[in-house]
């Protein structure tokens, strides 16, 4: 098993620390923020300074996982050393991938993003558990260094999770529509309720509240996140304005909203019915269609179970 290195030691780079430290990997950690690191260090696990962290993921052939918020990954990447092992969690792929290109196009880098998280953070926020069932895609793109790709899906695995390969681009296109939009919504949802006084914040249930959730979470990480995949969000902000229209314009015409609520609650319903994968399949990662059938895979809702090797089994619909 390759050794981790975790630079990032918040919700979700905390939580990876952890869970590969319970799956049984050597591990250690690197974090700019002082209370993420006597934190972690009270829990028994080794911090050090984000040099130190980086030479040892060097001495050690280990895996670098870049856990910060997307304005802090430049200088992560700046004080890498040559020819590392490199993956990030970070929410989005095309943004990091330039970033690596520009400026540490010496790593051997494989994004990923797991699919999992909480309105909390800070390392007190962590869980081993978090991954449990929970998609972490890694990126399949042309070029990827399968060796690293393989590195990337055994820990995703290791953590619980399944992966789901995609490129960097059908990610980010994804995404926006499923994680960055809802922020936005939830956003406006939590304004437009409270610009409606004591009254109706008194009324609020759990309609208000579910829609509201992640409005709770921490300004800068959202605006990091949705601002940082700007292009894939306008999309998705754009097709969001149009089926709003259409909803205004319907119940001023005509006093109904039956259209926009009935394709929501089958679209809903869709999402909780979905079939599981089962049908099984393998992927040699050394041929060299391996990336473009890996990203088929993905596309169709496929995902990657368990790893032999340089052989993915995977499962699809």
């Amino acid at each position: 098993m390759r050794d981790v290195c975790v630079v990032g030691l918040g919700l979700i780079g905390g939580s990876v620390l952890r869970a590969a430290a319970a799956a049984g990997r050597v591990t250690w950690g690197a974090t700019a923020s002082q209370a993420d690191a006597v934190a972690a260090r009270a829990d028994g696990f080794d911090v050090v300074g984000v040099d130190a962290a980086l030479e040892r993921a060097r001495a050690q052939d280990a895996l670098v996982v870049v856990a910060v918020p997307l304005p802090a990954v430049e200088d992560v990447l700046r004080a890498l050393p040559e020819g590392v092992r490199l993956t990030d969690v970070v929410s989005v792929k095309g943004p990091v991938a330039d970033l690596v290109a520009r400026v540490a196009p010496h790593a051997r880098y494989v994004g990923g993003h797991p699919m999992a998280g909480t309105s909390a953070s800070g390392w007190a926020a962590g869980d081993a558990a978090l991954f449990r069932g929970a998609a972490w895609v890694v990126a399949a793109d042309d070029g990827a260094d399968p060796d690293v790709f393989a590195d990337v899906t055994a820990l995703a695995l290791a953590t619980g999770a399944h992966v789901v390969p995609a490129s960097a681009a059908e990610h980010d296109a994804a995404v926006a529509r499923v994680s960055h939009l809802p922020h936005v919504l939830a956003a406006v949802l939590a304004s437009v309720g409270a610009d409606g006084g004591p009254l109706a914040l008194s009324l609020a249930a759990g309609s208000f509240g579910d829609g509201t959730r992640v409005a709770g979470s921490r300004p800068e990480l959202v605006r990091a996140m949705c601002e940082g995949n700007r292009g894939a969000l306008l999309d998705a902000v754009d097709d969001a304005l149009g089926r709003l229209g259409a909803a205004r314009g319907s119940l001023a015409s005509t006093g109904a909203l039956a259209k926009t609520i009935e394709a929501g609650h089958a679209a809903r319903l869709a999402l909780r019915d979905r079939p599981e994968p089962t049908t099984a399949t393998t992927v040699d990662l050394t041929s060299p269609d391996a990336l473009e059938v890996l990203r088929d895979l993905g596309a169709r809702g496929g995902r990657v179970v368990a790893l032999d090797g340089t052989t993915a089994h995977a499962r699809t619909s």
